[in-house]
């Protein structure tokens, strides 16, 4: 793949440069000209129209990173994309120009030990759209064109919006922990944090026939969209901080917990009302280092899960998004134009005014 190249827009003609969202440091996103990649045999450009605002792209934006991971060069935000082809290589025979695409954010390096062990959302060399974990980092989706490819680039129907269709990345990523998770037909399911993927975590839930689901945040908007899309309760934990205690009793309710705010303390209180031999699939990622009361652990044989990313789910989210199976439009809050870039990441930090903002570019 070729690597993106900023600019003097001097220097070269517009037709051969394209603009993009560019994170700078904290706070300093612009607008800027960046050169269009060249197009391989294996290779399909695509005109992007929609990116949704990611966590992630939330903490490049606000913080300059998160964790041990800092930007420390420019770098194009964004991983939630779909647009529209506009060119294709020699050897590409999967999509035609015309075709409206889903792009798939994840590369793998399909050589080492977890790709070839069918593990490849664990890659050793991955490569994922706007991401400042590798150096130098790897450029983002939030520009007017992408050279991708071809495996990456996931046909969607006409009658499926690509603000809609830009979906599919947090999807999977959420399908992915369904699958960690285990059957959920018949489960009493608790979702702590109900944020963008918690949200989606409630649909899937009950597409997978959860029996009950039970939500939990710590602001109110957000847990009214919840009872909306399938929560049959939603408690707000901050107002009612025994909101859970009902659910204690007899070690516990929940078969099922998916945990997706990335508290510490969400996730000791999700310790309590988890049943014994009950699942608790670890969906969010703090700030820090968390802590947790192992004898609850131990003493109710909890499986306490990771989930990673996703790999074949990304096909299965274009799917349900396709048939309407899955409905993600009641979390789209609002479509705001690249050059509104800014005020797009303000929205969309607001959690009290905002489930999921979407670039179009």
């Amino acid at each position: 793949m070729s690597v993106e190249r900023f600019i003097d827009p001097t220097t070269v003609p517009r037709s051969h440069a394209m603009k993009a969202a560019v994170i700078h440091a904290p706070r300093d996103l612009r607008i800027e000209e960046v050169e269009i990649p060249a197009v391989g045999p294996n290779d399909v450009k695509v005109r992007i129209r929609a990116g949704g605002i990611c966590g992630s792209d939330l903490h490049y934006y606000q913080h300059g990173g998160f964790g041990t991971v800092r930007l420390q060069q420019p770098m194009i935000l964004g991983h939630e994309i779909a647009g529209e082809v506009m060119e294709v290589g020699s050897a590409v025979t999967r999509v035609r120009p015309g075709d409206r695409v889903a792009v798939n954010p994840s590369q793998p390096c399909g050589h080492c030990r977890f790709c070839l062990e069918g593990k490849p959302n664990h890659c050793l060399e991955m490569r994922f759209y706007g991401s400042a974990m590798r150096m130098p980092h790897v450029q983002g989706g939030f520009r007017e064109v992408l050279v991708c490819g071809e495996a990456q680039a996931l046909p969607v129907p006409t009658g499926l919006a690509l603000e809609l269709a830009a979906f599919a990345e947090p999807l999977s990523v959420c399908l992915h922990a369904a699958r960690q998770a285990g059957p959920l037909l018949g489960k009493r399911v608790l979702v702590t944090g109900t944020g963008p993927i918690g949200a989606l975590a409630i649909l899937v839930a009950r597409q997978a026939g959860a029996r009950e689901i039970v939500a939990t945040d710590i602001t109110d908007t957000p847990l009214a969209l919840a009872r909306k899309i399938g929560a049959d309760i939603a408690l707000n934990t901050a107002s009612d901080t025994d909101a859970l205690a009902p659910f204690k009793a007899d070690k516990g309710y929940f078969d099922t917990v998916f945990e997706a705010s990335g508290s510490a303390a969400a996730l000791t209180g999700a310790l309590d009302v988890t049943r014994p031999t009950g699942t608790i699939v670890q969906l969010g990622l703090g700030g820090g280092p968390m802590t947790l009361p192992v004898n609850l652990l131990v003493a109710k044989e909890i499986n306490l899960r990771g989930t990673f990313r996703f790999h074949e789910e990304f096909a299965w989210a274009v799917d349900f998004l396709a048939a309407g199976t899955i409905d993600v439009s009641p979390l789209l809050t609002e479509v705001v134009p690249l050059a509104e870039a800014v005020r797009g990441f303000e929205l969309a930090g607001d959690r009290s005014r905002a489930m999921k903002v979407v670039l179009a570019l």
